[in-house]
Protein backbone atom coordinates (compact mmCIF):
# COMPACT_ATOMS: atom_id res chain seq x y z
CA UNK A 1 0.00 0.00 0.00
CA UNK A 2 2.93 2.59 0.82
CA UNK A 3 4.91 1.50 -1.98
CA UNK A 4 2.23 2.31 -4.24
CA UNK A 5 1.72 6.22 -3.14
CA UNK A 6 2.64 8.84 -5.84
CA UNK A 7 6.50 10.41 -4.73
CA UNK A 8 4.19 13.12 -4.41
CA UNK A 9 2.33 12.67 -2.21
CA UNK A 10 5.15 11.23 0.03
CA UNK A 11 7.05 14.53 0.01
CA UNK A 12 3.73 15.73 1.14
CA UNK A 13 2.86 13.48 3.69
CA UNK A 14 6.69 14.07 5.47
CA UNK A 15 6.28 17.47 5.79
CA UNK A 16 3.15 16.88 7.51
CA UNK A 17 4.67 14.33 9.93
CA UNK A 18 7.64 17.33 10.51
CA UNK A 19 4.92 19.94 10.95
CA UNK A 20 3.40 17.47 13.65
CA UNK A 21 6.79 17.33 15.43
CA UNK A 22 7.27 20.98 15.35
CA UNK A 23 3.93 21.79 16.83
CA UNK A 24 4.21 19.14 19.77
CA UNK A 25 7.50 20.82 20.08
CA UNK A 26 6.13 24.33 20.40
CA UNK A 27 3.46 23.43 22.86
CA UNK A 28 6.26 21.48 25.26
CA UNK A 29 8.15 25.18 25.47
CA UNK A 30 6.13 25.56 28.82
CA UNK A 31 9.53 24.35 30.01
CA UNK A 32 11.71 27.33 28.76
CA UNK A 33 8.48 29.41 29.66
CA UNK A 34 8.54 28.10 33.22
CA UNK A 35 12.47 28.40 33.77
CA UNK A 36 12.17 31.73 32.33
CA UNK A 37 9.45 32.49 35.34
CA UNK A 38 12.07 31.76 37.73
CA UNK A 39 13.15 35.56 38.05
CA UNK A 40 10.11 36.89 38.45
CA UNK A 41 7.37 34.63 40.62
CA UNK A 42 9.38 32.62 43.04
CA UNK A 43 10.27 34.28 46.36
CA UNK A 44 12.03 31.97 48.43
CA UNK A 45 14.51 29.70 47.14
CA UNK A 46 12.29 26.98 48.49
CA UNK A 47 9.76 27.89 45.47
CA UNK A 48 12.28 28.23 43.38
CA UNK A 49 13.63 24.62 43.75
CA UNK A 50 9.85 23.48 43.25
CA UNK A 51 9.81 25.52 39.89
CA UNK A 52 13.12 23.75 38.84
CA UNK A 53 11.56 20.51 40.35
CA UNK A 54 9.22 20.37 38.81
CA UNK A 55 10.36 21.10 34.91
CA UNK A 56 12.85 18.61 35.59
CA UNK A 57 10.55 16.22 34.77
CA UNK A 58 9.88 17.48 31.50
CA UNK A 59 12.80 19.02 30.43
CA UNK A 60 14.24 16.23 28.29
CA UNK A 61 10.77 15.45 26.32
CA UNK A 62 11.76 19.13 25.11
CA UNK A 63 14.35 18.30 23.95
CA UNK A 64 14.29 15.33 22.47
CA UNK A 65 11.23 16.22 20.30
CA UNK A 66 13.64 19.43 19.29
CA UNK A 67 16.37 16.49 18.16
CA UNK A 68 13.56 14.53 16.85
CA UNK A 69 12.35 17.45 14.42
CA UNK A 70 16.16 18.07 13.16
CA UNK A 71 16.32 14.90 12.40
CA UNK A 72 13.38 14.48 10.55
CA UNK A 73 13.78 17.17 8.30
CA UNK A 74 17.34 16.15 7.68
CA UNK A 75 16.47 12.47 6.34
CA UNK A 76 13.07 13.66 4.90
CA UNK A 77 14.26 17.31 3.28
CA UNK A 78 18.40 16.93 3.33
CA UNK A 79 18.59 19.73 1.25
CA UNK A 80 16.67 22.37 3.33
CA UNK A 81 18.90 20.91 6.33
CA UNK A 82 22.26 21.26 4.45
CA UNK A 83 21.07 24.58 3.03
CA UNK A 84 19.89 25.99 6.72
CA UNK A 85 22.33 24.31 9.06
CA UNK A 86 25.31 24.43 6.37
CA UNK A 87 24.73 28.36 6.02
CA UNK A 88 22.83 29.99 8.85
CA UNK A 89 25.55 27.99 11.20
CA UNK A 90 26.22 30.75 13.75
CA UNK A 91 21.79 30.89 14.66
CA UNK A 92 22.25 27.11 14.79
CA UNK A 93 25.10 27.17 17.44
CA UNK A 94 23.50 29.44 19.56
CA UNK A 95 19.88 27.84 19.54
CA UNK A 96 22.25 24.51 20.45
CA UNK A 97 24.23 26.16 23.27
CA UNK A 98 21.18 27.33 25.03
CA UNK A 99 20.10 24.35 25.35
CA UNK A 100 23.55 22.69 26.34
CA UNK A 101 23.02 25.45 29.07
CA UNK A 102 19.73 24.18 30.08
CA UNK A 103 21.25 20.48 30.37
CA UNK A 104 23.88 21.68 32.18
CA UNK A 105 21.66 23.17 34.79
CA UNK A 106 19.84 20.59 35.83
CA UNK A 107 22.35 18.41 36.40
CA UNK A 108 24.50 20.77 38.74
CA UNK A 109 22.27 23.70 39.78
CA UNK A 110 21.62 21.23 43.08
CA UNK A 111 24.68 19.55 43.02
CA UNK A 112 26.92 20.45 46.94
CA UNK A 113 30.02 22.53 46.43
CA UNK A 114 29.47 23.64 42.35
CA UNK A 115 31.99 26.20 41.68
CA UNK A 116 29.40 28.37 39.56
CA UNK A 117 26.83 28.68 42.42
CA UNK A 118 22.82 28.25 41.92
CA UNK A 119 22.10 31.79 40.96
CA UNK A 120 24.78 30.83 37.47
CA UNK A 121 22.70 27.66 36.53
CA UNK A 122 18.88 29.67 36.92
CA UNK A 123 20.55 32.40 34.80
CA UNK A 124 21.39 29.65 32.49
CA UNK A 125 17.60 28.35 32.34
CA UNK A 126 16.45 31.76 31.67
CA UNK A 127 18.48 32.18 28.96
CA UNK A 128 17.58 29.10 27.59
CA UNK A 129 14.00 30.17 28.46
CA UNK A 130 14.45 33.31 26.59
CA UNK A 131 16.88 33.83 24.15
CA UNK A 132 16.65 30.36 23.36
CA UNK A 133 12.83 30.39 22.33
CA UNK A 134 13.36 33.99 20.82
CA UNK A 135 16.28 32.79 18.09
CA UNK A 136 13.82 29.39 17.44
CA UNK A 137 10.99 31.73 16.61
CA UNK A 138 13.46 33.88 14.34
CA UNK A 139 13.93 30.38 12.88
CA UNK A 140 10.31 29.28 11.90
CA UNK A 141 9.81 33.14 10.51
CA UNK A 142 12.51 32.45 7.59
CA UNK A 143 9.74 29.90 6.14
CA UNK A 144 7.95 32.67 5.40
CA UNK A 145 10.31 35.80 5.05
CA UNK A 146 13.34 33.91 3.42
CA UNK A 147 17.12 33.63 3.81
CA UNK A 148 19.92 35.11 2.17
CA UNK A 149 21.31 32.01 0.21
CA UNK A 150 21.80 30.71 -3.28
CA UNK A 151 22.16 27.20 -5.05
CA UNK A 152 23.93 26.71 -7.93
CA UNK A 153 23.40 23.84 -10.20
CA UNK A 154 25.02 21.53 -7.81
CA UNK A 155 22.98 22.22 -4.83
CA UNK A 156 25.98 24.17 -3.40
CA UNK A 157 24.99 26.82 -0.90
CA UNK A 158 26.34 29.69 -0.43
CA UNK A 159 25.19 32.18 2.23
CA UNK A 160 25.51 35.79 1.42
CA UNK A 161 25.32 37.38 5.06
CA UNK A 162 28.27 37.00 7.18
CA UNK A 163 26.23 36.91 9.90
CA UNK A 164 24.97 33.18 9.30
CA UNK A 165 21.72 33.48 10.07
CA UNK A 166 21.72 35.89 12.61
CA UNK A 167 20.64 38.37 10.19
CA UNK A 168 17.29 37.16 10.47
CA UNK A 169 16.90 38.87 13.87
CA UNK A 170 16.55 41.90 11.87
CA UNK A 171 13.66 40.94 10.21
CA UNK A 172 10.36 42.71 12.23
CA UNK A 173 8.31 39.73 11.25
CA UNK A 174 10.54 37.27 12.57
CA UNK A 175 11.31 38.85 15.77
CA UNK A 176 7.93 39.51 16.10
CA UNK A 177 6.96 35.83 15.65
CA UNK A 178 10.15 35.18 18.35
CA UNK A 179 9.10 38.07 21.13
CA UNK A 180 5.31 36.16 20.90
CA UNK A 181 6.34 32.71 21.50
CA UNK A 182 8.88 33.75 24.56
CA UNK A 183 5.49 35.53 26.02
CA UNK A 184 3.65 32.29 24.99
CA UNK A 185 5.94 29.99 26.38
CA UNK A 186 5.88 32.18 29.97
CA UNK A 187 1.96 31.78 29.97
CA UNK A 188 2.19 27.85 29.51
CA UNK A 189 4.94 27.88 31.69
CA UNK A 190 2.69 29.48 34.60
CA UNK A 191 -0.36 27.33 33.58
CA UNK A 192 1.75 24.16 33.77
CA UNK A 193 3.25 24.62 37.43
CA UNK A 194 -0.33 25.55 38.75
CA UNK A 195 -1.18 21.64 37.19
CA UNK A 196 1.84 20.54 38.64
CA UNK A 197 2.33 21.39 41.81
CA UNK A 198 1.02 20.37 45.44
CA UNK A 199 -1.73 22.91 46.02
CA UNK A 200 -0.82 22.34 49.41
CA UNK A 201 2.96 23.36 49.17
CA UNK A 202 1.83 26.71 46.62
CA UNK A 203 0.30 29.07 49.13
CA UNK A 204 0.18 32.50 47.57
CA UNK A 205 2.44 31.23 44.93
CA UNK A 206 -0.70 30.12 43.30
CA UNK A 207 -2.13 33.61 42.71
CA UNK A 208 1.25 34.73 41.74
CA UNK A 209 1.27 32.30 38.79
CA UNK A 210 -2.59 33.16 38.39
CA UNK A 211 -1.64 36.71 37.83
CA UNK A 212 1.74 35.51 35.38
CA UNK A 213 -0.59 33.56 33.29
CA UNK A 214 -3.29 36.81 32.76
CA UNK A 215 -0.06 39.24 32.47
CA UNK A 216 1.70 37.33 30.13
CA UNK A 217 -1.00 36.30 27.38
CA UNK A 218 -1.87 39.93 27.33
CA UNK A 219 1.74 40.88 26.97
CA UNK A 220 1.81 37.94 23.98
CA UNK A 221 -1.24 39.38 22.28
CA UNK A 222 0.65 42.74 20.67
CA UNK A 223 2.80 40.24 18.62
CA UNK A 224 0.50 37.94 17.67
CA UNK A 225 -1.79 40.38 16.00
CA UNK A 226 1.30 41.52 14.55
CA UNK A 227 2.37 38.28 12.94
CA UNK A 228 -1.21 37.17 11.61
CA UNK A 229 -1.65 40.40 9.96
CA UNK A 230 1.59 40.19 8.26
CA UNK A 231 1.03 36.62 7.69
CA UNK A 232 -2.43 37.63 5.77
CA UNK A 233 -1.36 40.42 4.06
CA UNK A 234 2.42 39.21 3.11
CA UNK A 235 3.83 38.41 -0.19
CA UNK A 236 4.71 34.66 -0.83
CA UNK A 237 7.29 32.90 -3.04
CA UNK A 238 4.81 30.53 -5.78
CA UNK A 239 6.02 28.03 -7.39
CA UNK A 240 4.74 28.47 -11.22
CA UNK A 241 3.73 25.45 -13.17
CA UNK A 242 7.28 25.65 -15.34
CA UNK A 243 9.23 25.65 -12.32
CA UNK A 244 9.57 29.51 -11.85
CA UNK A 245 9.53 31.01 -8.31
CA UNK A 246 7.90 34.56 -8.11
CA UNK A 247 6.54 36.81 -6.03
CA UNK A 248 2.30 36.38 -5.31
CA UNK A 249 0.20 38.55 -3.40
CA UNK A 250 -1.06 37.41 -0.20
CA UNK A 251 0.01 34.15 -0.70
CA UNK A 252 -0.48 32.66 2.57
CA UNK A 253 -3.26 33.84 3.02
CA UNK A 254 -4.28 32.15 -0.48
CA UNK A 255 -3.25 28.82 1.19
CA UNK A 256 -5.46 29.61 4.41
CA UNK A 257 -8.18 29.52 2.64
CA UNK A 258 -7.34 26.72 -0.05
CA UNK A 259 -8.26 24.37 2.71
CA UNK A 260 -10.69 25.28 5.03
CA UNK A 261 -9.25 22.76 7.86
CA UNK A 262 -6.35 25.27 8.39
CA UNK A 263 -8.94 28.69 9.44
CA UNK A 264 -10.95 26.09 11.61
CA UNK A 265 -7.63 24.67 13.10
CA UNK A 266 -5.93 28.46 13.50
CA UNK A 267 -9.75 29.89 14.97
CA UNK A 268 -10.16 26.42 17.33
CA UNK A 269 -6.33 26.70 18.35
CA UNK A 270 -6.49 30.55 19.26
CA UNK A 271 -10.01 29.55 21.00
CA UNK A 272 -8.49 27.15 23.34
CA UNK A 273 -5.52 28.70 24.25
CA UNK A 274 -7.58 31.79 25.63
CA UNK A 275 -10.06 29.25 27.50
CA UNK A 276 -7.20 27.77 29.03
CA UNK A 277 -5.82 31.17 29.84
CA UNK A 278 -9.22 31.97 31.56
CA UNK A 279 -9.53 29.23 33.71
CA UNK A 280 -5.98 29.26 34.84
CA UNK A 281 -5.94 32.88 35.56
CA UNK A 282 -9.87 33.82 36.55
CA UNK A 283 -10.76 30.78 38.32
CA UNK A 284 -9.28 27.53 40.72
CA UNK A 285 -9.29 25.47 37.98
CA UNK A 286 -5.69 23.76 37.38
CA UNK A 287 -6.27 22.36 34.28
CA UNK A 288 -6.09 25.53 32.06
CA UNK A 289 -2.60 23.60 30.39
CA UNK A 290 -4.64 21.16 28.76
CA UNK A 291 -6.48 23.67 26.86
CA UNK A 292 -3.66 25.83 26.14
CA UNK A 293 -1.18 22.80 25.41
CA UNK A 294 -3.90 21.40 22.67
CA UNK A 295 -4.24 24.82 21.24
CA UNK A 296 -0.89 25.84 21.20
CA UNK A 297 -0.47 22.37 19.12
CA UNK A 298 -2.92 23.40 16.86
CA UNK A 299 -1.45 26.94 15.71
CA UNK A 300 2.18 25.77 15.37
CA UNK A 301 0.78 22.96 13.03
CA UNK A 302 -1.49 25.70 11.21
CA UNK A 303 1.94 27.83 10.76
CA UNK A 304 3.75 25.03 9.79
CA UNK A 305 2.14 23.79 6.85
CA UNK A 306 1.23 27.40 5.82
CA UNK A 307 4.25 27.62 4.08
CA UNK A 308 4.64 24.73 1.98
CA UNK A 309 1.53 23.25 0.05
CA UNK A 310 -0.13 24.49 -2.90
CA UNK A 311 3.05 25.56 -4.62
CA UNK A 312 4.74 27.48 -2.21
CA UNK A 313 8.77 27.70 -1.38
CA UNK A 314 8.93 26.66 2.38
CA UNK A 315 12.73 28.15 2.62
CA UNK A 316 12.24 31.02 -0.03
CA UNK A 317 15.70 32.83 -0.87
CA UNK A 318 15.91 36.63 -0.33
CA UNK A 319 18.92 36.75 -2.97
CA UNK A 320 17.83 34.61 -5.77
CA UNK A 321 14.21 33.88 -5.81
CA UNK A 322 15.40 30.28 -8.09
CA UNK A 323 17.15 28.97 -5.43
CA UNK A 324 13.93 28.53 -3.38
CA UNK A 325 13.51 25.28 -1.86
CA UNK A 326 10.22 23.40 -1.61
CA UNK A 327 8.43 19.99 -0.65
CA UNK A 328 9.47 18.22 -4.12
CA UNK A 329 12.98 20.19 -4.46
CA UNK A 330 14.27 19.43 -1.46
CA UNK A 331 13.12 16.32 -0.32
CA UNK A 332 14.79 12.80 -0.01
CA UNK A 333 14.78 10.28 -3.02
CA UNK A 334 11.26 8.36 -3.52
CA UNK A 335 12.98 4.86 -1.75
CA UNK A 336 14.02 6.98 0.99
CA UNK A 337 10.75 8.34 1.94
CA UNK A 338 9.19 5.01 1.38
CA UNK A 339 10.81 3.07 3.87
CA UNK A 340 10.80 5.93 6.26
CA UNK A 341 7.02 5.76 5.78
CA UNK A 342 7.21 2.01 7.08
CA UNK A 343 9.43 3.02 9.57
CA UNK A 344 6.82 5.87 10.89
CA UNK A 345 3.83 3.10 11.11
CA UNK A 346 5.82 2.62 14.60
CA UNK A 347 4.98 6.16 15.36
CA UNK A 348 1.91 5.32 17.50
CA UNK A 349 3.76 3.32 19.73
CA UNK A 350 6.27 5.74 20.31
CA UNK A 351 3.49 7.95 20.93
CA UNK A 352 2.10 5.61 23.51
CA UNK A 353 5.02 5.37 25.32
CA UNK A 354 5.62 8.93 25.76
CA UNK A 355 2.02 9.26 27.29
CA UNK A 356 3.14 6.05 29.62
CA UNK A 357 6.07 7.92 30.54
CA UNK A 358 4.36 11.18 30.94
CA UNK A 359 1.52 9.40 32.94
CA UNK A 360 3.91 8.17 35.35
CA UNK A 361 6.35 11.31 36.21
CA UNK A 362 3.33 13.56 36.19
CA UNK A 363 1.13 10.81 38.86
CA UNK A 364 2.24 12.72 42.03
CA UNK A 365 2.44 16.52 42.09
CA UNK A 366 5.60 18.19 42.91
CA UNK A 367 5.64 19.40 46.82
CA UNK A 368 7.59 20.91 49.66
CA UNK A 369 8.84 17.55 50.87
CA UNK A 370 10.33 16.77 47.23
CA UNK A 371 13.01 19.66 47.63
CA UNK A 372 13.06 19.22 51.49
CA UNK A 373 14.27 15.69 50.89
CA UNK A 374 16.89 16.74 48.65
CA UNK A 375 15.12 15.33 45.62
CA UNK A 376 15.17 18.33 43.88
CA UNK A 377 17.22 19.06 40.73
Amino acid sequence: MIGSLEYSTLQGLWWLLCSIVGALFLCLNFVQGGQSLLWTVPRTAEEKSLFVNSLGLKWELTFTTLVTFGGALFAAFPLFYATSFGGAYWMWILILFTFILQAVSYEFRNKPRNLLGGRTYELFMLINGTLGVLLIGTVVGTFFTGSEFTLDQYNVVAWVSPLRGIEAVFEPFNLGLGLFMVFHARTLGAMYLLNNLDPGSQGDLADRLRRATGINFIVSLPFLMYVLVRLLLMKGHEVRAEGAIVLAPHKYLDNLLAHPVLPVMLAAGLALVAWGVGKSARSASLRGIWFGGFGTFLIGLTLLLLPAYHNTAFYPSRTDPASGLTIFNASSSRFTLTVMTYVALFIPLILAYIAYVWRAMAGKRVGVDDVRNEEAY
